[in-house]
């Protein structure tokens, strides 16, 4: 990479979300590139959203965590971005508006830790498109994926010691942990994605960090999408019916797929699992998805600070840090 003017454009990305309900139809049209949405899918994932409050919470998240990454890095040197895949800020026109500001390279980070060429992927193109479509220029590095960046691991490891903290001390060894993310179709496995393994590698790394045996833990995928193709499971509602057969009474839910608070989150763990674990006879708990937790924060931070040092004189390569208040 040779040297560039300043500033560095930081494009963070995410999945999006509807801002009321009223945006519900566009949202789903969007996703799933204008198919139309039977009224018995769109009653229903609209009474999942009225179930957290009418609305998405992610993009005052994602603005929130643009700005904490924002206050790491330094403001000479750097200009931040945020981008929605499905909605509204739309990543093409995020690209756009960095075209207009002068922006010539960037770096590009997506807020979910794992690769698909089913997720991540797709938001890489959005960036393409949107280059297109504005007729500029900007050298993009993507961060492809950072489920092994050791300051994300501890962050969950903190997570599954705060769920367990639900128990008294002499009652820990009997709770067991589900670590979840979000399924994607089988065919991804065939494709030689490497999504599952990523997953799994972080579940593996995030309890040997928090000191679970392997008797303490399984993995189980959820949130899989209405689609008649097999999706990689076993899903989150099939796997409590096999723990509660297996005699677990305790659970905490700890999804590593995802790092905001939403909908796949809010209603399909804290309301939906929650539910049928009492049925089941189980107590779930979940500890909060990460959020503003300063370790992700640093994760980024560190992330585009190293893909984009090759770009910069080793002076002004040097942290802007300043601190954040986690969740």
């Amino acid at each position: 990479m040779n040297p560039i003017h300043y500033p560095v454009g930081v494009l963070v990305m995410a999945y999006g979300g509807p801002n009321s309900l009223g945006e519900l139809p566009g949202y789903l049209s969007d996703i799933r590139s204008g198919r139309p949405t039977t009224p018995a899918v769109l009653e229903e994932i609209a009474y999942n959203y009225q179930q957290i409050g009418g609305r998405s919470p992610l993009l005052g998240i994602s603005t929130k965590q643009v700005a904490a990454v924002k206050r790491l890095l330094n403001p000479n040197v750097y200009r931040c971005y945020l981008g929605m895949r499905h909605w509204s800020p739309w990543i093409e026109d995020v690209v756009g508006q960095m075209i207009v500001d002068g922006i010539t390279h960037a770096v590009s980070v997506v807020l979910t830790p794992h690769f698909s060429k089913l997720s991540v992927a797709k938001y890489q193109v959005k960036v393409t498109d949107g280059i297109d479509m504005y007729r500029g220029q900007i050298a993009f590095e993507h961060i492809a994926s950072y489920h092994d960046a050791p300051k994300l691991v501890q962050a969950l490891a903190n997570r599954v010691q705060q769920g367990l903290d639900c128990w008294p001390a002499d009652e820990r060894d009997d709770v067991h942990v589900v670590f979840s993310a979000h399924s994607l179709p089988v065919r991804i496995v065939k494709m030689g994605d490497p999504y599952d393994d990523q997953l799994r590698e972080t579940a593996e790394l995030v309890a040997a960090g928090a000191g679970l045996s392997e008797r303490q833990w399984s993995w189980s995928y959820q949130s899989a999408g209405r689609s008649p193709e097999p999706w990689l499971g076993p899903q989150l509602g099939e796997h409590l019916h096999d723990l509660a057969r297996r005699g677990i009474k305790n659970i905490v839910s700890v999804p590593v797929g995802f790092v905001s608070d939403h909908v796949e989150i809010l209603y399909d763990i804290d309301i939906q699992a929650r539910e049928l674990g009492r049925e089941l006879g189980l107590r779930l708990e979940r500890p909060p998805a990460l959020n503003l937790d300063p370790l992700y924060i640093e994760t980024l931070a560190d992330l585009i600070q190293t893909r984009a040092a090759p770009w910069l004189p080793l002076a002004e390569t040097a942290d802007h840090v300043a601190p954040i208040s986690g969740v």
